[in-house]
């Protein structure tokens, strides 16, 4: 790992520490997560800080009403959650068959929020503070208000006309909470949410089980029978997390660790193993994309037709193995192959890593389409996620749309094992770029030995297959993107740097952390 080198321009650096690391897309985040740590807490209640912390300062991508996932190295293995909701029981899946079209607003794209679950149950089984303590820092800040950061406000900017125009009772709370004035708060300005704070304060003082079972549930499933939605106390109260076991590759003697479906993750565990068969490192920049994006093209594939709720999905072990690489490797050649035409929707989401002396934590929550359904319960702050978007409206399909099921799921925590003995979490959130993104960084970090702030900073390309193009961001070379486009490549840029997606990573070598923040957000790496 070359801590003193940093090729690309971002002009962040590598942060070092012993005791503890903590890396987020906004700053508020990692200080509640270091508040903390100072109080005493370990790393596992530093991560539910700062996932609670991020619900109130990037309401634009994650909320109570999410879901969410997580990799947790306790010092002697790994462990996975998945903390995914189901579609409502009483959902009739027909008419949307029928039209061929679900709906992104409203209750139709709804399935039951994980995110809450998903925090009690890792503080439950880790946590050193109490469940009151760890909460705190996010309380404050939905209460006594916090400034909005420049990247959260453009986002939220660009939220008034997706959200404004949006008509009905089920969409009138969430316009008057995030668009209290008729429209976006802008950078600077100090955003308070004393409907969030006070729901946090409740799960505090109730316990998380109060989202699913106690009162909370019965404002959420009410609302939903007020304004036409399908979620009921049934749906909340038999909501459970799964705890899974990791799935992996071993690419370049490197081990990358992914959750297993309903997640996407295998996407970038295939991909990785059909680059293993090339010489990446000795190949100019040009060629290493395409591969990439070939790569990931195949992988795609073999995900879309595979992913969906695990009890209803096959064992993705045969999609892992090394002979299947090596045949979809040999048909890569000098000029782009096939596009799939799966529908493929942009996401908000935000990712956050912690590391203490015993923890590794990667941790993933979102309200998928930016701020999710436009839904959000009268005087609670709970803003409801549009998951139940991916489903497949091809009844054959093992994501086929029905009743108590969870969706194919786009967030994937990362966790990556070097062979220098460098170990730790890592991700890229952003929807379908998820996994491009992580076979990205893993390349940085194993084929070009990068240290993780320079794996981060990397210039990052994305398949787009609505518009079968490779976009490629602003810091490419111009003779990159000419090679490209001459093989074949339908070249496309973006100005938006958070369509490159935005990780972070943190890594253990010979008892020091050393950390890295998305130079594409407003985050940062704390070590201590």
């Amino acid at each position: 790992m070359r801590l003193s080198t940093y090729p690309y321009p971002s002009g962040r650096r590598a942060v070092l520490g012993r005791r503890a690391a903590l890396a987020a897309s906004q700053p508020l985040a990692v200080a509640a997560g270091a508040e903390v740590l100072f109080a005493g807490g370990n790393a596992v209640d530093a991560a539910i800080a700062m996932a609670a912390a991020l619900t109130v300062v990037m309401p634009t991508s994650n909320g109570l009403g999410g879901d969410a996932f997580a990799l947790v190295h306790d010092g002697g293995r790994l462990w996975g959650l998945n903390a995914s909701g189901k579609s409502p029981a009483a959902l009739d899946p027909a008419p949307y068959f029928e039209q061929k079209r679900l709906p992104r607003f409203g209750w139709a794209a709804v399935t039951v929020p994980g995110v809450v679950s998903g925090w009690g149950a890792l503080h439950a089984r880790w946590g050193q503070l109490s469940w009151a303590e760890v909460l705190a820092p996010a309380i404050r800040l939905a209460e006594e208000g916090f400034p909005v950061s420049p990247e959260v406000a453009r986002a939220w900017r660009r939220a008034e006309r997706v959200y404004l125009g949006l008509e009905g009772p089920e969409f009138e709370a969430f316009k008057a909470t995030f668009f209290p004035q008729g429209r976006a708060p802008r950078a600077g300005e100090v955003y308070k949410s004393p409907a969030h704070a006070a729901t946090l304060r409740r799960l505090a003082e109730a316990g998380w089980e109060d989202f699913y079972q106690g009162e909370l549930a019965r404002q959420l499933a009410d609302f939903s029978a007020k304004t036409g939605g399908r979620l009921n106390e049934a749906d909340l109260a038999g909501h459970q997390v799964l705890w899974v076991e990791p799935i992996f590759t071993d690419y370049r003697g490197a081990r990358v660790y992914e959750l297993p479906p309903n997640g996407q993750g295998v996407a970038a565990l295939i991909a990785l193993n059909i680059l293993e068969q090339f010489d990446l490192a000795g190949l100019p920049f040009e060629a290493r994309v395409h591969l990439g994006a070939e790569a990931m093209k195949r992988a795609f594939a073999l995900a879309f037709a595979a992913v969906a709720d695990p009890a209803h999905a096959a064992s993705v072990e045969a999609l892992l193995d090394k002979a299947l690489a090596r045949r979809l490797a040999s048909e890569i050649g000098e000029a782009p192959g096939d596009w799939l035409e799966p529908a493929l929707y942009p996401g908000g989401t935000v990712y956050l890593a912690a590391a203490d002396e015993r923890f590794g934590v990667s941790l993933i929550q979102s309200n998928y389409m930016g701020f999710g359904a436009g839904v959000l319960v009268p005087g609670t702050g709970i803003a409801l996620h549009n998951r139940g978007k991916n489903f497949s409206l091809d009844p054959g399909h093992p994501n086929a749309l029905a009743p108590a099921k969870r969706p194919y799921h786009t967030i994937i925590p990362g966790y990556v094992e070097l062979t220098n003995g460098a170990h730790g979490p890592f991700g890229v959130m952003g929807g379908f770029m998820q996994p491009q993104g992580h076979v990205q960084v893993v390349h940085q970090l194993v084929d070009l030995d990068q240290n993780p702030q320079s794996a981060l900073d990397a210039p990052r390309w994305q398949l787009v297959f609505g518009e079968k193009a490779l976009y490629l961001e602003n810091g490419f070379p111009r003779h990159v993107a000419v090679a490209l486009a001459d093989r074949g490549h339908r070249v496309r840029g973006a100005a938006d740097y958070g369509f490159f997606g935005r990780g972070q990573v943190i890594l253990r070598h010979e008892g020091v952390l050393v950390a890295g923040s998305e130079p594409r957000a407003d985050g940062l790496a704390l070590a201590l």
